[in-house]
């Protein structure tokens, strides 16, 4: 077999082993997240990270995680936060949360690649009702601003 055959046997063989990968790979997950990214990755305490998500299927609980992605550079091992939720037709109601994101014993908790790291952390497991909610998360550490935060935001799963 000569170079151009077997690089057109390569080529076909992994488009094939893409293709089943995407496929068998799929699955529907019922889920909401939106992250805010904090510019020149310095978190001032003024500034939230804020979205909206709407709620249709009020059969199922949904599950609530707080996303934050920062830099090996982040100086300490936790993060307090403000986050507020404002279910439809209601005020924004919020609640001072404190996420650990490691500690000396393991290092860095939740996920990272190089210098990256991503924490999610379930805040709540929650009944929803049938409409449109709003969310806002600040940071209330003593930095400010706080830096080496990459971004912040909100993820809502479906429990199956």
């Amino acid at each position: 077999m000569n170079f151009n055959a077997k690089a057109s046997v390569i080529k076909i063989a992994s488009f094939f082993f893409i293709t089943l990968c995407t496929f068998s790979a799929c699955h529907h997950t019922d889920l909401f997240e939106k992250n805010t990214v904090i510019q020149n990755l310095k978190w001032k305490a003024d500034y939230y990270a804020t979205g909206s998500f709407e709620i249709t299927d009020t059969t199922h609980s949904y599950k609530v995680f707080i996303v934050l992605r920062h830099t090996d550079a982040y100086k300490y091992n936790n993060i307090w936060l403000n986050v507020g939720l404002q279910l439809p037709g209601d005020t924004m109601n919020f609640q001072k949360i404190n996420v650990s994101l490691g500690n000396d014993a393991q290092g860095w908790l939740g996920t990272g690649m190089n210098d990256i790291r991503e924490m999610r952390e379930k805040i709540a497991t929650l009944n929803l009702k049938k409409g449109q909610y709003k969310f806002s998360i600040a940071q209330i550490m003593r930095d400010n601003p706080l830096e080496n935060v990459m971004s912040a935001g909100l993820r809502i799963e479906k429990v199956q």
